[in-house]
C-alpha cells in the first residue's frame, strides 16, 4: 500500500521576510522532526567606502525544510519571518531529495559559500576614488604587481589608458551570476 504524501518528510521551499531568511531557518532548528537548509554566498564588493563582505542568501528570501507535513505544517507555516510555504494551486509541492544534495555539494557541503567575484579584461567598471570617480571604462588589461588594471577611459573627447588598483573600482558582477557560472 502506498503512503501518503503528506506523512513522509520531504522539502519544501519556505517564503520568508525579506532579508530574514536565515533567521527563520535557524528558529526553526529547534522544531522537532523539522530540518532546515539556507545556503548563503558571501563576496567582497567595492564600494564607494572600499571592500566590503556581504552575506546574502543564494535565494533571497527562500530557503528549504525538510518536514512532514502533516505533522509540521503548522509550526513552520506560523514560524517568525515565515510568509507561506510554497505550493502551486493550492498543492503542496516537494522539492527532491536529488535536488538538494546537488545544491550542497555545489555549496560544498557548507551552509556559507565564498565567491569570487573578480575583474577580467573586457568587464566594465567605474572609478570609485580620485578626480576621475564616478567615470565608467574597459578594462583593457591586468596588469601584475599590487592587483592592478588598465583602464581605457573616455575623457575630454578621446581615450585614455588609466591603471588603478583593483581596490579602487567597482564591478558590474553579480556574485548569484558567478555561482551559475561555475
Amino acid at each position: 500500500m502506498k503512503e501518503k504524501k503528506e506523512n513522509i518528510p520531504a522539502w519544501y521551499v519556505v517564503h520568508t521576510r525579506p532579508k530574514c531568511e536565515h533567521i527563520a531557518a535557524s528558529l526553526m532548528v529547534g522544531f522537532e522532526g523539522v530540518e532546515t537548509y539556507c545556503p548563503r554566498i558571501r563576496f567582497q564588493r567595492n564600494t564607494r567606502r572600499g571592500k566590503v563582505w556581504f552575506i546574502e542568501a543564494l535565494f533571497p528570501s527562500y530557503f528549504f525544510a525538510r518536514f512532514i507535513p502533516v505533522e509540521s505544517m503548522r509550526a513552520v507555516k506560523y514560524a517568525q519571518s515565515v510568509i507561506r510555504v510554497v505550493d502551486f494551486g493550492g498543492n503542496l509541492t516537494s522539492v527532491p531529495d536529488h535536488a538538494i544534495a546537488e545544491l550542497k555539494k555545489e555549496m560544498k557541503d557548507v551552509e556559507i559559500c565564498e565567491v569570487e567575484v573578480g575583474v577580467k579584461v573586457g568587464d566594465i567598471v567605474e572609478l570609485t576614488e580620485g578626480p576621475m570617480r564616478g567615470l565608467k571604462g574597459i578594462v583593457n588589461a591586468m596588469l601584475s604587481g599590487a592587483d592592478r588594471v588598465r583602464i581605457l577611459l573616455e575623457f575630454l573627447g578621446r581615450e585614455n589608458a588609466v591603471e588603478v588598483p583593483l581596490s579602487k573600482i567597482l564591478t558590474e558582477h553579480k556574485p548569484r551570476a558567478v555561482m551559475a557560472a561555475r
